[in-house]
């Protein structure tokens, strides 16, 4: 089976998984069991390219699943579960997920010279200033350390190539540095 194949059953799962989940859950447990077929039930993304929801900022979480909802960030599987939700769904999901325990990816720290040109361009274009100083994000920032680092990458590679459009500050950041500068932030990050 191809891979876009296997994407499109995973996304026709999902979408008919939460047409029919919310009119039979009633528990907050029960609502996101949905939310496991992509990111794991143990909070361990079943794909490296995908998030980690569990522990990420509940500020954070809620704006993304609004960006979803409102068409401002795109992804074939998450716009359709969004576009269900009422506003106090998003952070009710949002506010449960940010209790649970960041999961251990087990990724090895990144070499010396990757850090070292990590640093240098964190000092360039200021990613703690957002980020905080040890990349745990605050409120609506993200958390970034322990992250993958193919979800690093791509996500911001997405924002250098603004196919990521719901936050143009970081399209900017992302332009303002090389892709080598990005393949060492993301192994420096998801080594943290």
């Amino acid at each position: 089976m191809s891979a876009s194949c296997i994407s499109g059953v995973v996304a026709l799962a999902a979408l008919l998984n939460v047409c029919t989940t919310p009119l039979l859950a009633q528990s907050i447990e029960e609502k996101t069991q949905v939310c496991a077929g992509c990111h794991g039930a143990d909070g361990k993304p079943v794909d490296k390219t995908i998030p980690i929801i569990w522990g990420q900022q509940a500020g954070y979480i809620y704006i993304e699943l609004r960006d979803f909802k409102r068409g401002d960030r795109k992804s074939d599987i998450m716009q359709p579960l969004a576009s269900s939700m009422e506003r106090d769904d998003m952070q009710a999901f949002a506010e449960y997920f940010s209790k649970k325990q960041w999961p251990d990816l087990g990724q090895p720290r990144a070499l010396k010279e990757i850090a070292g040109r990590a640093s240098t361009t964190n000092r360039s274009v200021g990613c703690t200033g957002c980020h905080l100083d040890h990349f745990q994000g605050d409120g609506t920032i993200p958390r970034l350390a322990g992250l993958s680092r193919e979800y690093l990458t791509k996500t911001m590679t997405d924002f250098r190539t603004r196919a990521r459009g719901n936050n143009p500050g970081m399209s900017d950041l992302m332009l303002a540095i090389s892709p080598d500068d990005i393949a060492a932030l993301a192994e420096f990050l998801s080594g943290l």
